[in-house]
This record gives structure tokens, C-alpha cells and sequence, in this order.
């Protein structure tokens, strides 16, 4: 990013921040929690910050209008104490981030590029960890979002709101859900069983969510007398409805991939009506002669996996964690982390709820940009071409490493 650009960027993030209407809701308890800042001009990261009230914390805001705001998932008795020993832990909610980043698209090998640092060589999609031209292990990386990338962190939020309700008993009330301003989504549960968790409580939840751990049992002692059985609780039930749900749209390709045999794929495709109510809904899970306990376990692991819901176990685990501020910028976008009901995320587009700056236009030079959807208006493509463009577009293309401020 060059100065104009920079400066272009910081002026609209001043702009955001110095307007009244701009709504920053704090956390529960903000005289409780640490709050850090990254600065825009100095690219240094500011901690160990506290304020005790809303209107204390956007006046610090507008004076030195960071790139990025955070505050701590814990309560502290002394938030702004220079030494995390010294604060005072008295708690911290529970919190889940779901990127695209931790979940494998195929259009990540669209629309990321990586380059050698050592050598210059360039390519598509996430890099190796080796360049194959010169051996070098480090790279400079370009990526972007798309529809692909956010609507599959969705799918992966829907599964965690769906155990946290279903497994966890936590209510709507209890759970808040985010847009992060990037790649993903954010969870947020306030109750008080968990708040007083350690690390290793954390890392329990964390294990049943993602499925780490999870075996499937049989019934017999002897491999011979073995039998496959699901119960209607937790796991079992989620494992279940995922393998009903697999095998209704299944086509021979999906169960190859998982490693039957070709004739355990015919059996399969040839009586999917039995499976699915002598199987599956009545427990007769030997009613297909020919498809037996391996099948079904190999079956019950795939759908495991398709269940569990991929998080950054690294976040939740952290209980002294810094997490993005509600109603900020994000520095990598200039979107909003915004917040919405949680029976709503079906509906919620963050290409147009988090976008913040509504009005203008500005000239930019686009390096290069695949075709996006940003505030209702579809941009792009551009290849090494000047264009006039939304305030908002020109901010998320600048903070992405795609554009430059035209002279």
C-alpha cells in the first residue's frame, strides 16, 4: 500500500469513526475487559487498554483511529494491567471463530494467489512448503472472499449453533453471532457454567464440536457376533441424520471417494429406500445382505467428519484471547464486524449488512480482482486497469493488496 493509498484509507476509517451515527455496541462488562488497538500509520499493535464507558472508548477512537479494535473474551478486575498475571482472571466467555481459511474450497485455487519471495515465482492457490523452483519456504500471499468462501463458514457456523443448542442446551439469548469483517463468522456464548472454564474445560467443548475423539461403537465381543448400532442421543442422532442425508443425494463417485467397493456402491445405490427406513430410522442396520458393520462404520466416519463443525481451536481454547470489537473495521476489508439474530443467519448477506461506507466514488488502479458483489452492485473483473468504483469497493480492494489510489 502506498502513501496515498494509506492515507486515502485512514481518512475514511476517521471519517467512520468521527461520525455519530456510527454504532459501536461494547461488550458485556466493558469496564471489565482489556481492550487493543493495531494503529494505522505505525502498524504497531497497542494493548492493555481499558475503559469504563462506551462513550470513553469511541472519543479514544476518534483520536487515534486504529485499523483494528479488540477486546478481551475474559473479565478482569484490573483490564489494563501491564502483566496478564497482575488483572485479576474472573472469567471469559466462550468463544468460536469460523474462517474460510480452515475450510478446504475450490475457490481458493481460483482467486488466492501466492509468489516466492526468494525467486519470484508466482502460481494459484494456497503455497506449497517448498517453491518447486528454488526450494524457498517463504511466500507472499494474496487472497480474497467470495460468495464460495463465506457461504461455506456459514454452513460451518449453522453446525455449531446447531450443537451448541441441541447438545449444549444454550439458548439464542445466550449465543451471539457475527460477521467477522473477513473471512468467517463469530460465535460468542455468555453463560455462567462456562465462563469460569480453563483451557482444558475449553479444549472438552472443543473436542465434542469438531468430533476429535469420537469413536464409533458396536455391539458383540467377538468380530464375528459384531453388530452396528446408533442410539437417538448427541453424536449418534447428529451422525444418523448426516448419513441419511448423505445417502438420499449419494452417487457412485461420493461412495467410492469414501472407499467402499464396487459392489458394496451397488448394493447401496440398488436399495437406498430400504437403508433409509429399515437402516437408518429402525436400527435394522443388517437388513441389505452384503452391507455390513465395516461398511456402515466407514460410512458413519465420513458423516463425522461432514457433522463436525470446523473451527480455530486456537481461539476457543485461549482464555486471555483478544477478539475483534463489535461494530469495528475491519483493516483487511474496511467491513463492519457486524452482529445479527441468531435464527437469522440463513438470511444475513455481509456484502451488504457490514459494508460502512455507503457514499462517493474514487479512482483506483486494480492490479487484479476477480468479478465481486459489494453494497449491491456487481464489480470486476479488472486486470491492470484504472476504474471508478464505490467508496466501499475501493477500501476493500486497497486493504486486499488489489489496488492503488490513481494519480
Amino acid at each position: 500500500m502506498n502513501v496515498s493509498s494509506r492515507n486515502f484509507v485512514y481518512e475514511k476509517f476517521s471519517d467512520f469513526y468521527n461520525d455519530p451515527s456510527t454504532e459501536i455496541s461494547p461488550p458485556t462488562s466493558l469496564r471489565q475487559r482489556e481492550l487493543g488497538f493495531l494503529l494505522f500509520k505505525q502498524g504497531i499493535m497497542q494493548r492493555h487498554k481499558a475503559r469504563e464507558h462506551i462513550e470513553d472508548l469511541r472519543a479514544l477512537l476518534r483520536e487515534t483511529v486504529p485499523s483494528d479494535v479488540y477486546r478481551s473474551c475474559a473479565y478482569y478486575e484490573k483490564p489494563d494491567a501491564d502483566e496478564m498475571d497482575k488483572k485479576g482472571w474472573l472469567g471469559a466467555d466462550l468463544v468460536f471463530d469460523i474462517d474460510a481459511d480452515h475450510i478446504s474450497t475450490s475457490c481458493n485455487k481460483i482467486h488466492n494467489e501466492w509468489t516466492c519471495k526468494k525467486c519470484g515465482l508466482t502460481d494459484k492457490g494456497e503455497p506449497p512448503k517448498h517453491c518447486s523452483t528454488c526450494r524457498g519456504e517463504k511466500f507472499d500471499t494474496k487472497t480474497w472472499v467470495c460468495e464460495q468462501c463465506l457461504g461455506s463458514a456459514k454452513e460451518e457456523t449453522t453446525k455449531l449453533i446447531d450443537i451448541l443448542r441441541s447438545d449444549f442446551g444454550f439458548s439464542n439469548e445466550e449465543m451471539h453471532v457475527f460477521f467477522s469483517g473477513h473471512r468467517g463468522y463469530h460465535v460468542h456464548v455468555e453463560n455462567d457454567a462456562v465462563k469460569s472454564l480453563d483451557t482444558m474445560g475449553r479444549k472438552e467443548i472443543v473436542d465434542y464440536v469438531t468430533g476429535l475423539g469420537l469413536t464409533i461403537a458396536t455391539r458383540g465381543r467377538k468380530e464375528a457376533s459384531e453388530k452396528f448400532f446408533l442410539s437417538d442421543f448427541a453424536w449418534n442422532k447428529r451422525i444418523k441424520q448426516g448419513m441419511r442425508n448423505f445417502i438420499i443425494s449419494a452417487a457412485e463417485i461420493d461412495l467410492k471417494n469414501i472407499g467402499l467397493s464396487k459392489n458394496t456402491i451397488y448394493l447401496i445405490l440398488s436399495n437406498k429406500e430400504i437403508i433409509l427406513k429399515r437402516c437408518i430410522e429402525d436400527g435394522f442396520w443388517d437388513s441389505v445382505k452384503g452391507v455390513g458393520v465395516q461398511t456402515w462404520k466407514k460410512l458413519a466416519e465420513y458423516t463425522k467428519d461432514l457433522e463436525s463443525a470446523k473451527i480455530d481451536t486456537v481461539v476457543t481454547t485461549d482464555t486471555h484471547r483478544l477478539i475483534r470489537m463489535n461494530g469495528t473495521l475491519h483493516g483487511k476489508t474496511g467491513l463492519k464486524k457486524a452482529k445479527f439474530p441468531t435464527s437469522n443467519l440463513a438470511d444475513f448477506d455481509p456484502f451488504k449488512e457490514a459494508v460502512a461506507f455507503k457514499e462517493g466514488s474514487v479512482k483506483v488502479f486494480v492490479s487484479d480482482v476477480p468479478e465481486f458483489r459489494l453494497g449491491g452492485s456487481i464489480l470486476g473483473p479488472y486486470e491492470q486497469q484504472t476504474v471508478e468504483i464505490p467508496t466501499a469497493a475501493a477500501v476493500l480492494l486497497i486493504c486486499k493488496g488489489r489496488a492503488e489510489v490513481a494519480n
